[in-house]
């Protein structure tokens, strides 16, 4: 086998929990390949560069191998190798995360009743 579809390989690769999962990525342009948002049933071979977007990771990966059955997480981590780039820029977004969480302090209590209609009341006049 030298080629496979998109889907089936996100799916056999465990970047996504269900090949449902992976056609609705693809389709919603979370996927690209080689640059180019691509359509579901795009074929793919080995040496291609994927761009996959899930929540907050960004991953770029380039396609070692092809498979359309989903095997055990080891042998589905050899149908791709991240990027020294990608790992680097992973890791610098996991850290401003990080930071911004620390800096971020949620309040102390919910608000009243009386405070809920004054929040309410002040982004009504934002909307005008």
């Amino acid at each position: 086998m030298d080629r496979v579809r998109i889907d089936k390989w996100l799916w056999a690769a465990r970047f996504f929990r269900s090949r449902a999962l992976a056609k609705e990525a693809v389709a919603g342009g979370k996927v690209h390949v080689n640059g180019l948002r691509v359509k579901p049933s795009k074929e793919i071979m080995q040496g291609e560069n994927i761009e996959i977007r899930r929540g907050w990771e960004q991953l770029e990966v380039e396609v070692t191998g092809v498979s359309d059955q989903r095997r055990s997480a080891p042998l589905a981590a050899t149908l791709y190798r991240e990027t020294s780039a990608s790992i680097e820029a992973r890791a610098r977004r996991a850290e401003a995360r990080k930071q911004q969480a620390v800096t971020h302090s949620p309040p102390a209590r919910k608000p009243t009743k009386k405070q809920r209609r004054q929040i309410h009341r002040f982004r009504q006049l934002d909307d005008l």
